[in-house]
């Protein structure tokens, strides 16, 4: 079974740090560019983050570059996403997603997605 599973979020004062995981099984990752995506209440889904199939390319959000750092370790399987500085209005459901080919910043374009975990930043 295809599964993505998310993990690490949580409530954090602003100027924290949350280290989000994504695991995968049922296939292998290195196989896949993820992407990581949020979504805010009454907003619509935006794209954070993505890293290649051999992890040897990323890239970044405006919003985040400098602050959020993605990584992929192929032998866990599992794609990290660590967040620093964080800031109220990093506060979103956030999704990691896998696509068969390069990153991409449209989120239809992605076969497999995780269930969420929420984000909340807030004093």
């Amino acid at each position: 079974q295809v599964q993505l599973v998310e993990s690490g979020g949580g409530l954090v004062q602003p100027g924290g740090s949350l280290r989000l995981s994504c695991a995968a099984s049922g296939f292998t990752l290195s196989y896949y560019a993820i992407g990581w995506f949020r979504q805010a209440p009454g907003k619509e889904r935006e794209g954070v983050s993505c890293i290649s199939r051999t992890g040897g390319s990323t890239n970044y959000a405006d919003s985040v570059k400098g602050r959020f750092t993605i990584s992929k370790d192929n032998a866990k399987n599992t794609v990290y996403l660590q967040m620093n500085s964080l800031k109220p209005e990093d506060t979103a459901v956030y999704y990691c997603a896998a696509r068969a080919f390069g990153c991409s910043d449209y989120a239809g374009s992605y076969t497999y997605w995780g269930q969420g975990t929420q984000v909340t930043v807030s004093s």
